[in-house]
């Protein structure tokens, strides 16, 4: 019931701070625009949602992990953020096919959107102007709050979500982020 919750919230979001048009204000793309005989009826609301969610989460967690390298200190955390660098790239790559053959726009209509997880504009600035042990832990701070929200929203596509492939990566993506969010709070 909370991972619903979280969902809700996130799409209430969606509309209050004016980061555009949720997927339900969007008409229905027209079958050739699918792939693969897949129909966008196949999917349902809580799929849509969580893709463009989801997309736009990991687009905006990139950039601070491409920083690692050069601004961090603590090797362990370094090689975490490449493992979540690989992992949210392959996801992205799901994620955007998934988009693309349920007819959602290409662009990012949650780009900075402020909500629990996402790496906006300012705390991105705000990490890239820092070095050593500082820019270490605005970076287990992030990875923490992105990795935690990106379970809770998998939770909530794995329970309320209609689509086979997305319900699967969601599951894939509920394991990664369990793992992930260990290792944060066992050494960082």
């Amino acid at each position: 019931m909370k991972a619903l919750f979280v969902l809700a919230v996130a799409a209430g979001m969606m509309t209050v701070t004016g980061c555009g048009t949720t997927s339900a204000d969007r008409p229905p793309a027209p079958a050739a625009s699918t792939t693969a005989g897949r129909s966008p009826a196949a999917f349902g609301g809580t799929d849509l949602a969580w893709i463009e969610i989801n997309i736009a989460m990991d687009e905006e967690l990139l950039p601070l992990l491409d920083l690692a390298p050069a601004n961090g200190s603590s090797s362990p955390l370094k090689k975490l953020s490449s493992q979540v660098m690989t992992f949210t790239t392959e996801e992205l790559a799901t994620l955007r096919q998934l988009r693309d053959e349920a007819g959602l726009p290409s662009e990012n209509p949650h780009k900075g959107m402020p909500m629990p997880g996402m790496v906006t504009p300012s705390l991105l600035a705000t990490a890239a102007a820092q070095r050593g042990a500082a820019f270490d832990a605005v970076l287990a701070k992030s990875l923490r709050e992105h990795l935690d929200q990106s379970h809770q929203l998998a939770v909530s596509e794995q329970s309320a979500g209609a689509e086979t492939r997305t319900k699967a990566l969601a599951g894939r993506i509920l394991e990664s982020r369990e793992a992930t969010l260990k290792t944060l709070q066992k050494d960082f």
